[in-house]
């Protein structure tokens, strides 16, 4: 398992009720594991399983393919009959920590001899609720800006003027790449993609949507009410939001005949992994990628990604806790990449690389796989601009209160792209919401000790 791995033993809590958990790297496990929230339908998931059980050459894997369902399972949880180790998104395991759904893993790390420095930090930062932490980092996602050059070009403009460096650049660029016909969208200049990515125009403008103790909400901060005014913005000049909505919705997004290829989408920031999309199925599309700016001229993006867990109550907690670091280990994620290398040259396509939270692997993925293959343009660029933008990745601090402060700010973003409430007003009702939420919820986090 690579140099994540060493022997060594500790003792932690886990299952329900605080019952206490050996964690020996050096002992046999055995028995059934039964495994939610996580598939194989690729090779780098099939690939990493297997290394998984070939690890455990004693333990009987029963995989629950698709992802977690949450109420389902805070309600096996709640039955004392949950899976034995989880896959969800690391913005659900501060609620789910906070439920007693999940158990801490700072003795399972250290058990199995982890460096959780390899580990990014954006990502630790997730899963880490009052010290403790909950989950083991799996797979990164970060923004880049796409754009189409062949629009670029026919309205005078470049790459610089939708990197977000400028709001006013921005703003100007999607009315000048809009094309409107008898009232219909027929062509979005940009998309800013709202709700979902407040938070990241929020941080361009020097604000974070929470605090890093995860206990206080920033939502009506001046700097969060003028991004959600800029994003909104951007709608408004190429009539309104339901129009973007209305043209985004018709698109074949993960097709031949996608926005891309078929000239409807100026630029957008969007997640890394749809440089892949388009390579198989438009590697010909006029497109190019760099990073989003802040309006310092500085790379951000906002980092999202998945997670393992060990629930309480599970009946394998040291077969869970061998599987989430197995599955997250540097050697691992080498094979798995070598997979999808071997999988994509032959389909004649181009390995853009493989981003996970562990920094080792992401280094060698990129300077051993990735770089050797001198990709042409526009992939070169695209690539370099993903490990940039996750260099500059941030996050949010897991709290007790992971949905309903989510809940609020895309609510805030909701009502003012769709003309309900302006920003101001639609933000302070946000921050009420969102701090009465967070402080309930620490109140009973600390009154649980």
């Amino acid at each position: 398992m690579g140099a994540l791995l060493a022997a060594g033993c500790a003792t932690g809590t886990g299952g329900d009720g605080g019952e206490a958990v050996d964690y020996d790297a050096d002992a046999p496990v055995g028995g059934e594991l039964v495994v939610a929230g996580f598939g194989t339908g690729d090779e780098v998931g099939a690939v990493r399983l297997a290394t998984a059980e070939a690890a455990m050459p004693d333990v009987d894997v029963q995989l629950v393919e698709g992802d977690l369902d949450v109420q389902q399972f805070l309600s096996a949880v709640a039955a004392d009959d949950p899976p034995d180790v989880i896959g969800a998104n690391r913005d659900q395991i501060g609620t789910l920590a906070a439920r007693g759904a999940v158990v801490p893993l700072d003795a399972c790390l250290e058990g199995e001899g982890v460096d959780t420095s390899v580990y990014r930090d954006s990502a630790l930062g997730q899963l880490t609720l009052d010290g403790a932490l909950y989950g083991v980092p799996e797979f990164n996602q970060v923004q880049v800006v796409m754009a189409n050059q062949q629009l670029l070009d026919e309205a005078g403009l470049t790459l610089a003027d939708v990197d977000g460096s400028s709001w006013e650049a921005v703003g100007a660029a999607a009315e000048a790449m809009a094309v409107r016909e008898d009232g219909d969208l027929q062509v979005i200049g940009y998309d800013s993609k709202l709700p979902e990515f407040l938070p990241l125009w929020a941080q361009a403008d020097g604000v974070r949507l929470l605090s890093d103790d995860g206990r206080t909400a920033h939502l009506d901060d001046p700097a969060v009410v003028e991004a959600l005014t800029f994003a909104a913005d951007v709608y408004a000049r190429q009539g309104g939001f339901s129009a973007v909505k209305a043209n985004r919705d018709a698109q074949d997004f993960f097709g031949a005949e996608n926005q891309f290829a078929t000239g409807v989408l100026g630029a957008m920031p969007f997640e890394q992994w749809y440089l892949n999309v388009l390579d198989e199925v438009s590697p010909d599309a006029p497109v190019v990628f760099g990073t989003v700016k802040t309006r310092e001229g500085e790379p951000v993006a906002y980092t999202a990604g998945s997670a393992w867990a060990i629930p309480a109550g599970s009946g394998n907690p040291q077969a869970a806790c061998r599987l989430a670091v197995t599955m997250t280990a540097t050697d691992t994620w080498m094979a798995a990449a070598q997979a999808r290398v071997d999988a994509v040259e032959a389909d004649g396509r181009r390995f853009t690389g493989l981003l996970t939270a562990n920094t080792e692997a992401d280094e060698r993925i990129r300077t051993e796989l990735v770089e050797p293959q001198d990709l042409p343009e526009p992939w070169a660029s695209g690539v370099d601009a993903v490990y940039a933008a996750e260099d500059a990745s941030f996050s949010f601090a897991a709290n007790p209160a992971d949905a309903e402060f989510t809940q609020a700010w895309q609510d805030a973003a909701n009502r003012v792209v769709n003309g309900q409430m302006e920003p101001q007003e639609s933000l302070e009702r946000a921050q009420q919401e969102a701090q009465a939420a967070l402080d309930a919820a620490w109140a009973e986090w600390d009154e649980r000790g």
